[in-house]
């Protein structure tokens, strides 16, 4: 949740696919589909950006796709050592339009809210509009508008995935992006304990992120691996994702 983002924002649609949307069979579904998952990460990730300190995360989606070519979903995660207030939850809605047999064109909305950090300050909705060929490369641009922010200037991301499957239920896959975005940040006390802070309300970075990342699937469970990249300006300043970010899910 590392769309062509990080694991938990894929968990939005249940289907844990590289890129920022449903794989290719469910978007050929004639019937409604519903689908869950939960999983278990070492991290919590936005665009290269710890949302969460290093401490095990579990995440919960649910979603619903329709023969209409409409996705809606729904998902929060939080620390398994303090589930209450939630550390991320958010709802999307979404459609999928077949351009040839290969490509689909995807357009969706879709609502942040952090019930545990900075007050709602980084609350925000997305635009973003998709491309994607087959379960292999999907390309991405996204319109950021704040909503808990006093600044509402509208900010954006752009990112490419690619995924291609090896032997032995093996996949690789990788990402990059760059983004304008509000960011929170951690730090570290003398006795290790971390709680996060904030630079005020509106403070925006541009940066670019990336990821390279080994997953093993076998029916429903999932396994992954990612290597995460980061502009050198957000690990200076503690705001960048751990190096290694690992995931365990199980999709019914």
């Amino acid at each position: 949740m590392a769309i062509p983002r990080q694991v938990h924002r894929r968990l939005a649609l249940a289907a844990l696919a590289t890129g920022a949307g449903l794989p290719w069979a469910v978007a050929q579904a004639q019937s409604a589909t519903w689908s869950g998952t939960v999983a278990l990460s070492s991290q919590l990730v936005d665009r290269g950006l710890a949302i969460t300190p290093d401490t095990a995360i579990l995440q919960a989606a649910g979603s619903v796709s329709l023969p209409s070519g409409w996705v809606f979903g729904a998902s929060a995660s939080g620390e398994i050592r303090d589930l209450s207030p939630l550390s991320e939850a958010f709802v999307q809605a979404s459609h999928y339009w077949r351009l040839t047999p290969d490509w689909q064109f995807q357009a969706g909305l879709i609502y942040y809210d952090y019930p545990s950090r900075g007050g709602g300050t980084f609350n925000r909705v997305e635009a973003s509009t998709n491309w994607l060929y087959r379960d292999v490369l999907t390309l991405g641009v996204t319109a950021i508008e704040p909503v808990g922010s006093t600044s509402h200037k509208l900010r954006g991301a752009a990112d490419v995935g690619f995924h291609w499957p090896l032997p032995w239920q093996f996949s690789f896959s990788a990402g990059a992006g760059y983004a304008q975005a509000q960011v929170p940040y951690y730090l570290t006390y003398p006795n290790g304990h971390r709680s996060y802070g904030y630079h005020g309300g509106d403070r925006v970075n541009s940066y670019g992120y990336g990821h390279v990342g080994l997953i093993w699937g076998q029916g429903p469970w999932r396994v992954e691996l990612d290597r995460m990249v980061v502009d050198h300006r957000m690990r200076e300043e503690n705001l960048a994702a751990s190096p290694w970010v690992a995931t365990i899910s199980f999709t019914f």
